[in-house]
């Protein structure tokens, strides 16, 4: 196995097709992790990430995060493969295109979303980590080290009229995060939330969006480096926090930089 700050750790990234997490993916695979990446339908675009990872890094896998199985198998596959799990990163999710494609410039006001779209958003984005996390804890207690990130979005978005069921979803991660940090304490697991820090050009975006808006958008690799930090032995002890991409600075030290992104006006367990 070739060298890099993650030699020799393996990696779950749900959701690794496209935009944030193919960014994740392609960065822990370049710094020397094995990843394991999912998708819930079409196995087309993960299987395009591990190509371009190249070296047999990355092992796509279909498999949908809302079904209690497929989490097992996939947290499986780390152990009968490699023995080992270092690393989840909770990515894959549903946004507000499901709720209506015009969500930016027309609020759907929350009693006339589809019933059928709200509980889908939410067994996404809630109960999906959450049985990610179940199937992968157990490994990592086992080990006496291990990595929990879940990926999440600005407080004002969470409050943004028009933005349910998938505020409330996020709203429900962070708590999840803080919660599960405090479970875990002691057993040399961590659970943090990294979010982009601003509006990030995804498949969460309508394709209608004006060229100007569009432009504006950041770049889904600006998750890369402070998601290799906390997946490193540099963030260890850090567990129960928040950090914000955008704010990252990279000509910091990382420990700076992690200080700098670390959303204080939010929460911790600290």
């Amino acid at each position: 196995m070739s060298g890099g700050r993650l030699a020799g750790k393996v990696a779950i990234v749900t959701g690794g097709g496209r935009g944030l997490g193919r960014a994740m993916v392609l960065g822990l695979a370049a710094e020397g992790a094995q990843v394991i990446t999912t998708a819930s339908r079409e196995s087309s675009e993960v299987e395009a990430v591990a190509r371009q990872a190249g070296n047999e890094r990355v092992i796509p896998v279909l498999a949908d995060v809302t079904r209690e199985q497929d989490c097992a198998r996939v947290a499986a596959m780390a152990a009968d493969r490699f023995g080992r799990l270092d690393i989840l990163v909770n990515n894959a999710g549903r946004g507000m295109k499901y709720v209506s494609e015009r969500f930016l410039t027309e609020p759907t006001r929350f009693w006339e979303t589809d019933p059928d779209v709200w509980r889908m958003v939410i067994d996404t984005n809630v109960n999906g980590p959450f049985l990610m996390a179940r199937a992968a804890v157990p490994m990592m207690i086992a080990a006496g080290r291990g990595r929990i990130v879940n990926i999440t979005m600005n407080h004002a978005t969470m409050r943004r009229r028009g933005f349910s069921p998938y505020g409330p979803s996020k709203a429900a991660l962070e708590s999840e995060t803080i919660i599960w940090a405090q479970d875990l304490d002691g057993t040399g697991v961590t659970v943090n939330a990294l979010l982009p820090g601003g509006a990030t050009a995804t498949g969460m975006i309508p394709q209608g969006l004006p060229q100007a808006a569009r432009a504006g958008l950041l770049d889904p690799a600006i998750m890369v480096r402070p998601l290799l930090w906390l997946a490193s032995q540099d963030s260890d002890g850090v567990t129960g926090r928040r950090l914000d991409a955008s704010r990252w600075k990279t000509d910091l030290p990382e420990a700076e930089a992690a200080s700098a992104a670390w959303d204080q006006a939010g929460w911790s367990i600290t």
